[in-house]
């Protein structure tokens, strides 16, 4: 019987995940610092406070199936492919296609096969011919929680997205989309969720 993979924390997490790859090159000198960085198309690569409370809130384990919806730059696509392992799976999901290639070229080298970049559908929130999804990571702003979202989570899935500005974890608890636990994780601004 194969022994468990051992978890991996936040902290290794980032350690073997550097910002700075998934930055243009003009904003890779302020790779270090807790702010959020331009990387084009009018998007931004979220401050690492920002990341790790929401990687947190979203409590990854080995071997799970991921979305991460806007996934940007995707640094936090190869953040949590680092925390499901080579077990799990994570799909990143991106609107710009230039932003989709960037990302691709960036998890190159990082030893992180678990990953999957795909271009978003236009009027299609995630994925849901591929649900249902152990965790959704939502890095773009909702006006309201999106139920299409809360439909691919499995059941005691997990959500963390921000709606109106509120960081909102959402756990599904039953069949019916609006069979949910709903928390409240502090006031964050992101770019806004875009469905059409």
């Amino acid at each position: 019987m194969a022994s468990p993979i051992d978890p991996v924390t936040l902290a290794e997490a980032f350690a073997q995940v550097p910002r700075h790859r998934f930055l243009p090159a003009d904003q890779q000198g302020w790779s270090g610092s807790n702010v959020p960085l331009e990387i084009g198309c009018g998007q931004t690569n979220s401050q690492p406070s920002t990341v790790a409370d929401m990687l947190a809130l979203l409590g990854v384990e080995p071997g799970e199936t991921v979305l991460d919806l806007g996934s940007g730059s995707g640094w936090t696509t190869a953040l949590l492919g680092a925390l499901v392992g080579p077990g799990g799976h994570v799909l990143g999901i991106e609107r710009h296609r230039e932003l989709l290639e960037r990302s691709i070229a960036a998890v190159a080298g990082l030893d992180i096969d678990c990953l999957e970049f795909a271009e978003a559908t236009p009027g299609v929130l995630g994925r849901p011919e591929r649900a249902p999804f152990d965790r959704i990571l939502v890095s773009a702003g909702a006006d309201e929680l999106p139920d299409s979202l809360v439909a691919q989570l499995s059941i005691g899935g997990v959500m963390v997205i921000p709606v109106a500005e509120m960081m909102l974890r959402v756990e599904r608890t039953g069949e019916a989309a609006g069979e949910v636990t709903i928390t409240q994780h502090g006031r964050y601004r992101f770019v806004p969720l875009i469905t059409e």
